[in-house]
């Protein structure tokens, strides 16, 4: 199939092109699929900073990461320079649908998102818990995301779960705009010493991987200035496809195979239901909760 018969915003190169060869799977599929995901995935990208992990052999070869914007992409693409401590870097700033179908052209699988917005760089509108089983066993990063959920609803703050499309579990809390980076991950760091405190032999928040003997490690760092997370709907460079799928927090059974929820019916259950709906009407404030976990 020829680029130009494809109706799409963009032309996509190569679209024949397999990038999952085991699964038929080919680059015009992922572009295809952003396409008929975007409703969705906008709010989760709109104003917000991205980093391009861009794996142009798909599953074959290998991945790069790119932060400043790469050439190839629309020349209207919105952009946002932020000033690091060795220097300047020219992010892409996502929310247009042009711009998500580039990048997916240009070999970008997974969506890596910063958790604020360009307008408020060091002001993050969520908090993400990215739990990382040892085991590489979904199960344990599923049990640990409900003692996660525990502590949030002690604290009364409303919490979402998704899968990460590989063996993890994201946990997010929509905040309101307000606290630093530097607080936000303060507080997901203490929560998770909390928890680490209260169940040893399952959760951990040992940076080290080597001591971490088999337990989850509750990553606090994805809170980070300039740090990413992967997004909701985000595609992943894993057999079959999979896609970051948000649940209900009914439906995070340990058994789940995150690869079931794919590029292939990804849409078709969003069609019949969205459990992130409405996810920015739940911002909350996080002061209260933040100085309730310093305490602890």
């Amino acid at each position: 199939m020829s680029a130009a018969s494809v109706s799409l915003p963009v032309p996509v190169s190569n679209p024949d092109k397999l990038y999952w060869p085991d699964d038929g799977i080919t680059k015009l599929d992922l572009v295809r699929f952003y396409d008929a995901i975007f409703p969705w995935l906008k709010p989760f990208v709109k104003d917000r900073l991205l980093s391009l992990e861009r794996c142009p052999e798909g599953m074959r070869g290998q991945c790069f990461y790119q932060k400043e914007k790469p050439n190839g992409l629309p020349a209207d693409t919105p952009t946002k320079r932020i000033e690091h401590t060795k220097g300047t870097t020219n992010y892409v700033v996502g929310g247009r649908r042009e711009t998500q179908l580039a990048l997916a052209n240009l070999g970008c699988i997974a969506l890596h998102v910063w958790g604020s917005r360009k307008d408020t760089p060091r002001k993050p509108d969520w908090v993400c818990f990215d739990l990382d089983p040892d085991t590489g066993t979904f199960a344990d990063a599923a049990h640990a995301a409900l003692r996660v959920k525990q502590v949030l609803d002690a604290l009364e703050l409303t919490s979402f779960v998704k899968t990460s499309g590989s063996r993890g579990v994201h946990v997010f809390v929509p905040i309101k705009v307000g606290p630093d980076a530097d607080e936000v991950k303060e507080f997901a760091m203490a929560l998770g010493a909390h928890l680490a405190r209260a169940y040893p032999d399952e959760l951990t928040v040992e940076s080290r991987i080597a001591k971490r003997h088999g337990r989850v490690y509750l990553d606090p760092f994805r809170n980070g200035f300039a740090q990413t997370v992967v997004s909701p709907y985000s595609v992943r460079r894993r057999p079959r496809a999979p896609v970051s799928m948000p649940l209900e927090w009914s439906e995070l059974d340990p058994a789940i195979d995150p690869a079931d929820f794919n590029i292939g019916n990804a849409v078709a259950r969003l069609e019949k239901t969205d459990p992130w709906h409405g996810f920015f009407k739940h911002r909350q404030a996080l002061g209260p909760a933040l100085r309730a976990v310093r305490s602890l």
